[in-house]
């Protein structure tokens, strides 16, 4: 590291999570932004300058990835490129790194790890090939209202009655900004591959004691879930997608699920049940970006929504304006009582998220949320996945998992029709 007191990042992605990090990096100490990667450079170019703007790094704009890996200020790389790009990222990153060309403490990977098990499994094998640090970037496990109040439950409400038994979290909004996410080949899936990652870590989270590692106190039983397209294959809302993203979105030909649901059952480490209901939507009509999420035990309970706002906007109707994401992410109305989220990337968890994983990489300590996290939800979802596709629960161990496409992910998944469960390699189940 050329300044060991404070830690020099790359972020590879300009995209709209790309902008949420650097925006969030306003409330991170002891880091810089120091350079951003798109192979567009006009893109690259704009969140450089954002960076300058908030003042949160003099950011150089690289178009050639082995570039800004070899950059002598940059200690760590924070991969946030869509999902189609993620795996070829990180062997790009781990090739500078295991070369000599490049010398790094640590890498965050943003979610999903992969789009099936198998990229997941191989992003992980690459970074602790390089020796490398590693961080899962989910958010949600770092939002404010999430880990306060899991730590006041745990601690007034667990201690004296108990374990929780229910973790209840769902996502939805009413669809993604770009078009890539609603292509399943390029995506990995729908709104399962896109957003059950939250829902399911937030609940693995929720569900296990503070200090301790989800991954040791819970162990996965089974898996039932379904998928459907409930808003966005009709016809009206088809061609409203075809015409928002100049044709490069058909959902009348190959659509992806909009609506997911999973029940997961575990065996915590009590040997008791445990159960996280996920829930995610591109199907919702609401203000805005709405993530809630419940916690339930013997004698006690929580609950949290990001609508429930500390402010909130009235305008009548003789007010009319234009379209705006001013007030909430994926804002759905400008009419009427409207929610202010006045600081998203803090209240959706991002601040705090880059504050930890940064100051871990910095004092050369793991970060509690790791890539191996990573793995473990993309199995979970793949599970998910299989169980919609055979309408049957998936039991754990799953067999051939790691071989197993969603058809979502093929681009044969087509809406009320099941059919064949293919896998990587040949052959059906």
């Amino acid at each position: 590291m050329e300044n060991s007191e404070r830690l020099g990042v790359g972020i590879v992605g300009a995209g709209f999570m790309a902008n949420f990090h650097v925006t969030s990096w306003t409330g991170v100490r002891d880091a810089d932004v120091v350079a951003v990667h798109s192979p567009r450079a006009e893109s690259a170019q704009a969140l450089a300058d954002r960076c300058r703007e908030l003042r949160v790094g003099d950011a150089r704009a690289y178009t050639e990835l082995p570039e800004l890996v070899r950059d002598p200020r940059v200690d760590a790389v924070w991969v946030v490129a869509p999902n189609h790009a993620r795996l070829a990222v990180v062997e790009t990153i781990a090739g500078e790194v295991t070369s000599g060309r490049a010398s790094l403490v640590g890498v965050a990977v943003e979610k999903p790890l992969g789009r099936d098990l198998a990229e997941a499994r191989r992003v992980l094998e690459l970074v602790e090939g390089a020796g490398l640090r590693h961080a899962y970037l989910e958010n949600q496990v770092y939002a404010p209202a999430l880990t306060r109040g899991h730590e006041l439950l745990w601690a007034r409400g667990a201690a004296p009655a108990g374990t929780p038994y229910l973790a209840r979290c769902a996502e939805e909004h009413s669809g993604p900004h770009a078009a890539w996410f609603w292509d399943g080949t390029r995506q990995g899936g729908g709104v399962l591959s896109d957003m059950m990652c939250h829902s399911i870590e937030a609940g693995r989270y929720l569900l296990t004691p503070p200090g301790a590692d989800q991954s040791d106190w819970l162990t996965p039983v089974s898996v039932s879930a379904q998928i459907a397209s409930l808003k966005w294959s009709r016809k009206r809302h088809a061609a409203q997608l075809t015409e928002r993203f100049g044709g490069a979105v058909d959902y009348t030909r190959r659509p992806a699920e909009d609506y997911a649901h999973a029940t997961i059952m575990f065996r915590n480490g009590d040997g008791d049940e445990a159960v996280v209901e996920a829930t995610t939507s591109w199907s919702y009509v609401g203000p805005g970006l709405r993530l809630t999420f419940e916690l339930l035990g013997p004698e006690y309970s929580m609950s949290a929504s990001t609508l429930s706002t500390e402010a909130q906007l009235f305008l009548s109707r003789e007010i009319r304006s234009p379209e705006a994401e001013d007030l909430v992410e994926k804002q759905g109305a400008e009419q009427g009582l409207l929610p202010i989220v006045s600081d998203e990337a803090l209240t959706y968890g991002y601040t705090t998220e880059n504050r930890a994983v940064t100051a871990d990489f910095l004092a050369g300590r793991q970060p509690r949320e790791s890539l191996k996290h990573g793995v473990e939800v993309s199995e979970l979802m793949m599970a998910a996945y299989l169980s919609a596709e055979t309408g049957e629960t998936v039991r754990f161990p799953v067999a051939n998992l790691d071989t197993f496409v969603p058809q979502v992910a093929q681009g044969t998944w087509r809406p009320g029709v099941s059919e064949t469960v293919v896998h990587r390699g040949g052959g059906s189940s």
